[in-house]
C-alpha cells in the first residue's frame, strides 16, 4: 500500500492576525495548502509560508476559497461555474507569483471550505475548478474529498487526484463531512481523532456520525491548521504514517 501522506491547511494569518503554528506544523507534514488572500492570508504570509515550506522541502500547495474573509471562506455563496473557474485562475495566479521568485515548485491545489464542499456535491461546480487547474497547469494535482464529485471531475479531465481524508472531522453516511454547522462536526478529542485515522489507514473504513462503517480511499490526510490542536494532532498522526 502507498504510503499516506499528511497535508494542512497554513498560511491563514494576515494583516496584525496570527492564525495556526506554521512554523512549528510545517517541518512535521509532506505538504502544505497556502491560503491566497481571498478567505484569509496576504502577500507577506504567502511569501513567508513559500520560503517555509521550501526551506523544509514540504510540496508546496494552492488553497483557493471564496472572497469571505469574515467568514473565513466557510460560508456558502451561490456561484456560477465560470466565477468558481475566474476565482481559482486569479488565487492560482497570486501564489504562482511567489514560488517562481523562490525557484521552487506548486505541486497541488485543493480548493478551501464552503468550496471545496459545494464542489464536492456538485459538478458543474467541480468541472470548472478542475477545468481551471488544469488550464493553469496540467500536471497539478487537484486534491479533493475522497469519492467525492471533485475528485471525478478531476479524474475525468485528466489530473492527477489525491482523495483526501480527514482527522479532525466527521463523516455523514455518504462520505461527505458532516457541515460545521451541526453538532459534533469537528473532532477535538485526540484520541477519538486518533482512532479515526488509525482505522482509515490500517482498513480503508471510516465511522461516521451515524455508526455505519463506510469504505474510503485515502490518499492524503488533512489537519486545519487554524484548531488550536492542530500542532499535536500532527505530531501524533506523524508517528501513524510514519
Amino acid at each position: 500500500m502507498a504510503r499516506i501522506t499528511l497535508n494542512c491547511d497554513l498560511g491563514e494569518s494576515f494583516g496584525t492576525y496570527r492564525i495556526g503554528n506554521d512554523e512549528a506544523i510545517i517541518p512535521l507534514v509532506d505538504a502544505v495548502n497556502i491560503a491566497c488572500g481571498f478567505h484569509a492570508g496576504d502577500p507577506h504570509t504567502m511569501n513567508k509560508t513559500v520560503q517555509l515550506a521550501k526551506k523544509y522541502q514540504v510540496n508546496i500547495g494552492a488553497h483557493p476559497g471564496f472572497q469571505d474573509l469574515q467568514g473565513f471562506g466557510r460560508r456558502n455563496i451561490n456561484i456560477s461555474p465560470e466565477e468558481a473557474y475566474d476565482l481559482v485562475v486569479y488565487q492560482l495566479g497570486a501564489l504562482r507569483g511567489f514560488v517562481t521568485v523562490h525557484g521552487v515548485q506548486l505541486a497541488h491545489v485543493k480548493p478551501h471550505g464552503a468550496l471545496y464542499n459545494m464542489a464536492c456535491k456538485k459538478r458543474a461546480l467541480a468541472d470548472a475548478i478542475a477545468q481551471a487547474v488544469y488550464d493553469v497547469d496540467p500536471n497539478l494535482t487537484l486534491v479533493g474529498l475522497a469519492n467525492s464529485e471533485l475528485t471525478n471531475a478531476g479524474e475525468e479531465k485528466g489530473l492527477r487526484v489525491a482523495n483526501e481524508v480527514f482527522a479532525d472531522r466527521t463523516y455523514q453516511p455518504d462520505g461527505s463531512l458532516t457541515p460545521r454547522s451541526e453538532p459534533n462536526a469537528v473532532i477535538r478529542d485526540i484520541e477519538q481523532a486518533m482512532k479515526q485515522v488509525n482505522e482509515i489507514v490500517t482498513k480503508g473504513k471510516v465511522t461516521t456520525i451515524n455508526g455505519d462503517n463506510i469504505n474510503i480511499k485515502a490518499d492524503t490526510i488533512c489537519v486545519h491548521g487554524d484548531s488550536i490542536e492542530a500542532l499535536h494532532f500532527v505530531q501524533r498522526i506523524r508517528e501513524i504514517t510514519g
